[in-house]
Parts: structure tokens; C-alpha cells; sequence
């Protein structure tokens, strides 16, 4: 499993628009796209900073969604006023375990 990291610092007042924009916009187009294994997204509410997680099957499914995920990250920054161009890493997953279930998508 292989995971894209995307941080995205944007005023604290637009942390919801920024949440719902992941929830209605990303999640959904995310889920067409071959690979797609899940998303996490969190949140400092007192700095606006957000990081989304996407996890994807294979390092080659991350490759391929690439240029759709640089198009949606770029999108989203701009529209919530970013103060920096997003910071984008990329990891192999080499140990995951959720226990308990995540809040559902708003």
C-alpha cells in the first residue's frame, strides 16, 4: 500500500469550506479512480493546516493519480486562500491498523 500526504495551510475560517470540499468534491471523484484504498483527513483548527491522506494499492496506482490529484489539490488551495503552494509527500505504508471507526464523512 502506498499513501500520498497533502498539506494545505489556509485560514482558520475556512477549515469547514475545506473539509466539505473533501467530502462532496475529492472523496467522491477519488472513488472512481483504480487504487483508491481510502482517504484520512486532519485537521489543526487553530491554524487552518490540514493534512489528507490517500492511500492507494500499489505504487503504481498512486502514480497514475498523480495529475488528477495535482489538479484537485491546486483547485482546493486556491480557493481556500492558501498561504503557501500545498506540500505534497508520498510514502510506502508499511504498518496500518484502525480499531475503532472513523467519523463519517459530514
Amino acid at each position: 500500500m502506498h499513501a500520498r500526504v497533502s498539506t494545505i495551510e489556509a485560514p482558520p475560517e475556512r477549515l469547514e469550506e475545506g473539509l466539505d470540499r473533501v467530502v462532496n468534491i475529492v472523496i467522491p471523484m477519488l472513488r472512481e479512480v483504480p487504487g483508491f484504498d481510502g482517504v484520512l483527513s486532519l485537521v489543526d483548527r487553530t491554524s487552518g493546516r490540514s493534512l489528507t491522506i490517500t492511500l492507494w494499492d500499489s505504487e503504481e496506482a498512486l502514480r497514475t493519480s498523480e495529475e488528477r490529484a495535482d489538479q484537485l489539490r491546486s483547485q482546493a488551495a486556491e480557493e481556500l486562500g492558501a498561504m503557501q503552494p500545498p506540500q505534497v509527500d508520498r510514502y510506502e505504508v508499511v504498518v496500518a491498523e484502525i480499531t475503532a471507526p472513523a467519523p463519517t464523512a459530514r
